[in-house]
């Protein structure tokens, strides 16, 4: 078990190779987490690194593609800061992204907070608690060389690959009686590849996705908080892109996002 000085020791080790664009092969074995509330633990030491609270979540690996990529088994919960979410049009650097992956995502808006309580949350109960629903882009991306070989307690340290998310407007649509399960999506590279998905693809359904993270947070004593944004992954196998593309994201009835990656 990893103690305090060693968790935040992990934390920083992270964080430095965020802020200096830099990788390593991975966590070294005395701060490596040996369970998922050690992982969540090292990952809540990014809130106090950030200018602004925190914008929401994001949840990785919840279809065949994502567990895919990075060879894990089941979903993972990750933050979303503030200063890494843009703009339905905004121009993101995409740099030396490793992953070098965008993701069409149904993004939900929280009216009210579901704290932490005993018994698990229903799914009527969670989306009884949204405000909005969101067409979204993320572009993930990890501070580990050999990401598919390090482990979902890692991964999960590292922020659960979260990165850059590009938010459309919130539907004008009557979301809530809408199938999201059978919702038709799909992503663009302008005068290149096209990927096509559905809800399906996540979890079986958006909301059972979001339902997910509600109780996973649940579990380490985390609240998910009036307002924050969960991103519930991704809707496509997640697709390559590089510098210069402009691609976009259509989420059918939801609506559609675009990004231009420098």
């Amino acid at each position: 078990m990893l103690n305090e000085s060693q968790r935040q020791q992990a934390a920083d080790l992270l964080w430095d190779c965020w802020a200096h664009n830099r990788r390593i092969a991975q966590l070294p074995p005395h701060l490596q987490p040996a369970d998922r509330q050690q992982a969540y633990d090292i990952q809540g030491r990014l809130d106090a690194r950030s200018f602004a609270p925190l914008a929401g979540w994001k949840i990785g690996a919840t279809g065949p593609g994502g567990q895919q990529l990075l060879n894990v088994d089941g979903p993972m919960a990750g933050r979303l800061l503030a200063e890494r979410m843009h703009r339905n049009g905004a121009h993101v650097t995409l740099g030396d992204n490793l992953m070098s992956v965008i993701e069409a995502e149904v993004v939900f808006r929280m009216r009210s907070a579901l704290p932490p309580r005993p018994q698990p949350y229903s799914q009527e109960e969670v989306m009884e608690a949204v405000g909005s629903v969101h067409p979204g882009i993320e572009i993930p991306d990890t501070r580990y060389q050999q990401f598919r070989e390090v482990g979902a307690y890692q991964l999960i340290a590292d922020n659960c690959c979260a990165d850059q998310v590009v938010l459309g407007a919130p539907t004008s649509m009557d979301w809530r009686s809408l199938d999201l399960a059978a919702l038709a999506t799909s992503a663009f590279i302008e005068g290149g590849e096209q990927r096509s998905g559905s809800g399906a693809q996540v979890l079986g359904d958006p909301r059972i996705a979001l339902t997910w993270l509600v109780n996973e947070l649940r579990q380490h004593g985390l609240t998910l908080a009036a307002g924050q944004l969960v991103a519930t992954g991704s809707t496509i196998v997640p697709m390559p892109v590089q510098v210069g593309q402009t691609v976009r994201a259509d989420l059918g009835v939801l609506g559609s996002v675009t990004v231009h990656l420098t």
